[in-house]
């Protein structure tokens, strides 16, 4: 498994090679997603913009926005940029465009259960804590208005700034979520996302262990989702 999430630069390095074009860059398709507003018709991706105040936290709408023009280059939309940013982790990327990558480097997506495993430091029976961890990038204060960033970061952090676990994986708790192959079973369209991101909160949602899950929209770019890659052992 990979030591850390995806970087721009390493995935910079195939589209670059490839000329590959993520979904987030395509044009939407909207026979897919009948009755969208003519805003969310446009090529983009989900980004996170902190709101002044919020009215209760059922509606997430108050601080995820469908922005037009975001993508991996640029991931807070038009006029934001990843210069200077080759090591942090590549985001607004979709599932397809995740396992592309894998393919290109001969890797796969990790299941759930290697995911969970590997997050688990390879033993199935460890305690799953709802505290929350010291090294790991989440969200400190109350969601989503107040991040005090105790852990030195508001957003997202570069890979490896935190102590590895004792597989020597770093970030499989916390920064971003991240795709494994696995379908959400009773969602169509959707693959478990695992290991939770910056913006999980003791006050919200206590998503920074190795057992939560969510599902993901596969052909949605989010600024808070990411991926690692896996190599398979060969067969006997």
């Amino acid at each position: 498994m990979d030591r850390t999430e995806v970087t721009n630069e390493e995935f910079a390095a195939f589209v670059e090679e490839t000329g590959y074009v993520t979904v987030a860059e395509r044009p939407v398709d909207t026979s897919a997603h009948p009755g969208l507003p003519a805003y969310m018709q446009e090529p983009g991706a989900v980004v996170f913009i902190m709101p002044n105040d919020i009215d209760g936290t059922g509606d997430i709408s108050q601080w995820w926005q469908y922005v037009p023009g975001a993508n991996w280059r640029h991931p807070g939309g038009p006029g934001t940029s990843i210069e200077g940013k080759d090591q942090f982790p590549v985001t607004a990327v979709a599932y397809e465009d995740a396992l592309a990558f894998a393919a290109w480097k001969g890797h796969t997506l990790p299941t759930e259960a290697q995911w969970e495993w590997a997050s688990r430091e390879a033993n199935a029976e460890a305690p799953n804590p709802r505290g929350q961890p010291r090294e790991a990038n989440t969200w400190q204060g109350l969601f989503p208005v107040v991040n005090s960033a105790d852990d030195g970061f508001v957003g997202i952090a570069p890979v490896g700034c935190f102590e590895p676990n004792a597989l020597g994986l770093h970030d499989m708790i916390g920064n971003l979520w991240e795709w494994t192959s696995d379908e959400y079973r009773g969602a169509p369209g959707h693959r478990v996302i695992k290991g939770g991101s910056w913006l999980c909160a003791p006050s919200y949602c206590v998503r920074y262990r190795p057992g939560a899950r969510q599902p993901q929209e596969t052909d949605l770019a989010t600024t808070h989702l990411g991926f690692r890659t896996v190599v398979s052992a060969p067969g006997p």
